[in-house]
């Protein structure tokens, strides 16, 4: 048998052989899986970045972490993204204009903006990240991210600078503010963004009937040990959604499955009532949380039909349907399982300057 035909057992012995790329994704536990290859790898200022070809396809990782990959991006952003924009156009009064403007913190891929700029509400983004290499990286070597297409989009106004700094000394208001930051790991650049007094800041930034949300890192629907430990807990789900929960009148928490994070992913949305009641009942709030929750598919399903345009991207352009976020999946987003439910029930930590939570 010639070498050449057998190519594909070459390979496969290559790959038992290969490199392997491995990331701690909580207390005892790995993630490994081969390497296919190393793309791109450079320092900026602020961190180490790669961007390499695993078991996910392309990704992209800071100082070991995986931040982006091509198997399950979209499911990330659109979960991060969609939601909080339907939210607020649903919270407008006049008959679904909203949201015009964004603020979107982090996001150095562009993909959160690809989203944000999928709405035809949407008249102005403005997208501020620490780390103006990482956005170069993204554009050369993740280009169906957003790259090009989304950073001169005329709408779009792209500022390398520190988020928190921006919105403290902003005099600007916005429809919707988005969180696409990095994990609030101890000596992380980060850690203010999760802060009582930050978000209590963030919320005179929103327009009446505005809508916050945030990443909150990892939400597994089966709370392991390390989720139950009290003050060495290494999570961060629960006191993200209870410091929101202590400046704005609603807190939404929901979690997808992301694979190439290694577990399930939180998110927490936040607004006030819309009617502008000075206080409300447990029950008041619950029912506010409900209406949104437990809206039907078709009305989901509607939403999308109506708000969401076509994206054009690097090698081509998605689709005017998004690819994972839809009626039924917004059902499951937020039917978080039991277990998490009752770890939720016991945090009561909050995140504050004097007392921050770092996530593992």
């Amino acid at each position: 048998m010639s070498i050449e035909g057998d190519e594909s057992g070459i390979e496969a012995q290559r790959a038992k052989a290969g490199f392997w790329y491995s990331e701690d994704v909580a207390p005892g536990l790995k993630c490994s899986m081969i390497l296919k290859s190393m793309v791109h790898s450079s320092h900026s200022k602020y961190q180490k970045i790669d961007v390499i070809d695993t078991y996910f396809g392309r990704t992209l990782t800071t100082d070991g972490k995986t931040q982006s990959a091509k198997f399950d991006e979209f499911a990330y952003h659109e979960s991060l993204v969609h939601p909080a924009l339907f939210k607020s156009a649903l919270l407008a009064s006049d008959g679904g204009g909203k949201p015009k403007s964004v603020f979107i913190g982090g996001g150095g891929e562009l993909a959160t903006a690809r989203e944000v700029l999928r709405h035809s509400s949407v008249e102005r983004v403005v997208m501020v990240d620490l780390d103006g290499k990482v956005i170069e990286v993204c554009k050369e070597y993740l280009p169906e991210w957003g790259g090009e297409a989304v950073a001169t989009d005329p709408r779009m106004e792209l500022i390398i600078g520190d988020a928190y700094a921006y919105l403290m000394n902003t005099t600007e208001r916005f429809d919707a503010i988005i969180m696409d930051i990095s994990d609030p790991i101890e000596a992380g650049p980060g850690i203010m963004l999760y802060t009582k007094e930050f978000y209590a800041h963030a919320k005179t930034l929103l327009n009446p009937n505005g809508v916050f949300v945030t990443q909150a890192g990892s939400a597994d629907s089966i709370p392991p040990q390390h989720a139950l430990e009290g003050e060495r807990d290494t999570t961060c789900f629960g006191p993200i959604r209870n410091t929101l929960g202590s400046v704005f009148d609603c807190v939404v928490p929901y979690s997808v499955n992301i694979p190439s994070f290694g577990s399930d992913w939180g998110f927490v949305m936040a607004f006030n009532d819309p009617k502008g009641s000075a206080t409300l009942t447990p029950d008041e709030k619950e029912g506010l949380v409900s209406a949104w929750t437990d809206l039907s598919k078709r009305a989901i399903d509607s939403l999308i039909q109506v708000r969401i345009t076509k994206s054009e991207v690097a090698n081509g352009c998605y689709s005017d349907q998004l690819k994972f976020y839809d009626g039924v999946t917004h059902r499951r987003m937020f039917a978080l399982p039991k277990p998490l439910r009752d770890c939720l029930k016991t945090d009561e930590r909050i995140m504050t300057k004097e007392n921050p939570v770092f996530m593992y």
